[in-house]
């Protein structure tokens, strides 16, 4: 527990932090990689080329010293972090440096007014808040291996199949390397894939959403292929150009919060781009365990050429007893999802999912709130650190 001290201190640095704060972050992370590159191992080097790494480190921070005297509200934050750091191997061993090198960064950053009683309470504090994260982290692991064909950390997978879904999408089906099952998973989480790519220095971090339903046989995930001077786009055109079948590949287990909940009411799966590879999982399950329930699936593309899956979709969809679907192609006279559109697809009663680019999920969350959809029927969920969806 928190003296009432350390916290009124803690509290005093939140006006400093909304100014400062990926200034600090962005000190953080340069310093600790001078002095622990190995660390690069670990880290997505695409983010923190875009800067989105600190951002959402400065956001996280920013919020913990603003709900210093009730951490319980930033749980749900917490959880979402502890996935991703379990899907890439965070360790307890990880923390003692990243609290030195944070505490570091704001004593450089804010110089003399650092005083020793913030640093002070800092420390506490992120000791505190590092304990919670390790103890959330080490529950995840453990549930990981209790599964049957469970496993922590990485395991490596062979390419079992690789199938062109669109002119950018391409699926890989991944099966244990030693010929062994693979464990059940919530439809709409994700794996990470991590790859030794020629001419890099530093093992390279990709999270890919499993775009298929669970199944005791193979992981499939489906990645669009990034620009080639995109800082993204290293570990897909790696995977597209280099990655065959019969390759080795090593492989997280499952994790991820953002996964359809066990709801008896209507379903609306919302999608832009290759947002739709979670949706997959999702659709497949809902078609093949309770195939009665009302479901729409929308879809925006910029072509048809761009859009994956549109006859797996079809096929599942006419399977169901009560489910429509509608993609619309920002090339084509009608475009983009309006809100005219969601109103004659999406029930206002029922569970919505979106994934997409962060604009199209913002467009999409504002005219679904304007419709009058409750906000914990809103689901949600974007690719890379955690932003602010306004």
């Amino acid at each position: 527990m928190l003296s009432e001290q350390t916290k009124d201190i803690i509290k005093s640095t939140v006006p400093v932090l909304e100014v400062h704060g990926t200034a600090i972050t962005t000190t953080f992370y340069r310093n600790m990689f001078e002095a622990h590159p190995e660390l690069l191992n670990i880290f997505n080097h695409a983010n923190q080329a875009k800067g989105r790494q600190q951002t959402a480190l400065a956001n996280t921070v920013y919020a913990a010293a603003a709900n210093i005297d009730r951490l319980e509200a930033i749980l749900p934050a917490v959880v979402q972090i502890a996935h991703k750091h379990v899907s890439l191997g965070i360790k307890p061993e990880h923390y003692p440096i990243v609290g030195e090198y944070l505490l570091k960064a704001i004593k450089e950053v804010l110089g003399d007014a650092a005083t020793d009683d913030i640093i002070n309470a800092w420390a506490e504090a992120y000791g505190v808040i590092a304990d919670v994260f390790i103890s959330v982290e080490k529950d995840m692991y453990e549930k990981n291996e209790a599964k049957e064909n469970g496993w922590s950390f990485f395991k490596d997978f062979v390419v079992a199949r690789k199938e062109k879904e669109s002119d950018i999408i391409t699926s890989f089906y991944l099966k244990p390397a030693d010929g062994s099952s693979v464990p059940t998973y919530e439809p709409g989480q994700y794996i990470s894939v991590r790859m030794s790519i020629p001419g890099e220095q530093y093992l390279v971090n990709r999270q890919y959403s499993l775009s298929q339903a669970a199944n005791n046989e193979e992981f499939r995930i489906s990645v669009k292929r990034e620009a080639d001077n995109d800082p993204n786009g290293r570990g897909s055109v790696h995977l597209h150009e280099n990655v065959n079948v019969g390759d080795i590949i090593e492989v997280s287990a499952p994790a991820g919060e953002f996964v359809l909940e066990p709801t008896p009411g209507p379903v609306a799966f919302i999608s832009g781009g290759v947002g739709i590879t979670p949706m997959m999982s999702m659709l497949e399950t809902v078609a093949g365990v309770t195939p009665e329930r009302p479901t729409a699936f929308l879809h925006a593309a910029r072509n048809q050429t761009l859009h994956a899956f549109d006859d797996e979709i079809k096929e599942m969809i006419g399977s169901m007893e009560n489910a429509v679907y509608k993609a619309v192609y920002s090339d084509q006279p009608e475009g983009y999802l309006t809100r005219s559109i969601l109103e004659e697809f999406v029930d206002p009663a029922g569970d919505v999912y979106v994934c997409g680019p962060v604009p199209f999920m913002e467009a999409m969350i504002r005219e679904l709130r304007a419709m009058g959809i409750e906000e914990s029927k809103i689901h949600f969920e974007f690719f890379g650190p955690a932003v602010a969806i306004n």
